[in-house]
């Protein structure tokens, strides 16, 4: 271990050891995702869970306000649903933190596909325009006027550091709501609930680990966030900074993985949960024995 890894190491709340938890909140999107695709992410020992060549996949959005590493955010692209006899698990296609010692954590301790992102926030109120009614127009009439409801959004704009490059992932747009304005009842029921989740077999960590986390949060259904894939200015500028010979070496690998997490990204949104008052604990991973993955693929 370098010097700069130890004192990164001491640095960080991670050292004390799990459970870790973390408190904020989060957005939890399932999507309908091809089989083939999610296929792609998952090790040949797990099966994966699917009807009619589609499993449960899409992304765990959350912002954390408070942290073994303080403030970040954190963009969980979940490929699909894989079998652990007598229950599934979730393995996740990639990940993106704000924060570079959460994700030395994410790849070392938790196997996860963890990199650098870049996490912008804009607010904004879109207006929607309500077809004028005999009702409004004779208000009009009395003098009285209807005014167009509108919703404010916050729009998330993701991108991904690489060798000192960054480009751009993707943007999420969700309706906000501000929790200082509302009633906890207004925010859903408060639940608990366990998250397992396999991972592993990365270049960080080539284990094949199991992990839960532990949530207790207000959950509520929400409309589904609209998302976009990477802007061409984005991917424009991402060219111009590397050489054409880095780009076609990276191509074969890191552009095939990247379409498809986009494609998980992109595919249909079946369920929109929302998280409030978020606290999850994340415990410490365990290694899956082999004979276990024989008998979740048999």
């Amino acid at each position: 271990m370098s010097m700069e890894d130890s004192k990164a190491q001491l640095s960080s709340g991670f050292a004390l050891g799990p459970p870790w938890l973390f408190k904020g909140s989060a957005l939890y999107q399932l999507h309908l995702v091809k089989a083939e695709v999610a296929r792609a992410f998952i090790p040949k020992e797990f099966k994966l869970v699917q009807a009619f060549g589609y499993t449960l996949g899409g992304f765990f959005l959350a912002h954390y306000e408070d942290s073994p590493v303080a403030t970040f955010d954190e963009l969980v692209v979940i490929a699909g649903i894989v079998w652990n006899l007598p229950c599934s698990c979730a393995w996740a296609a990639r990940v993106l933190v704000t924060n570079e010692e959460a994700c030395r954590h994410g790849r070392k301790e938790i196997g996860l596909p963890s990199n650098v992102g870049m996490f912008s926030k804009q607010r904004f109120t879109e207006a929607r325009e309500k077809s004028p009614s005999k009702y409004s127009n004779f208000l009009s009439m009395m003098g009285i006027c209807c005014s167009n409801s509108s919703q404010e959004h916050v729009k998330f704009s993701i991108s991904e550091v690489k060798d000192s490059s960054v480009m751009s992932f993707c943007s999420i747009v969700v309706p906000f709501i501000d929790p200082k304005l509302h009633e906890n009842k207004s925010m859903g029921p408060k639940i608990r609930m366990s998250l397992p989740s396999f991972s592993g077999r990365t270049l960080h960590n080539p284990h094949l680990l199991k992990y839960a986390c532990q949530v207790e949060c207000r959950m509520r259904q929400v409309i589904p966030a609209v998302v976009c894939g990477p802007t061409k200015a984005g991917i424009d500028e991402y060219r111009d900074e590397n050489s054409e010979s880095q780009l076609r070496n990276k191509a074969s690998v890191e552009d095939e993985a990247l379409n498809r997490c986009m494609s998980i990204m992109l595919s249909k949104p079946v369920l929109a949960l929302q998280f409030n008052f978020l606290e999850m604990q994340v415990d410490a991973p365990t290694i899956v024995a082999p004979h276990l993955t024989h008998a979740a693929n048999a």
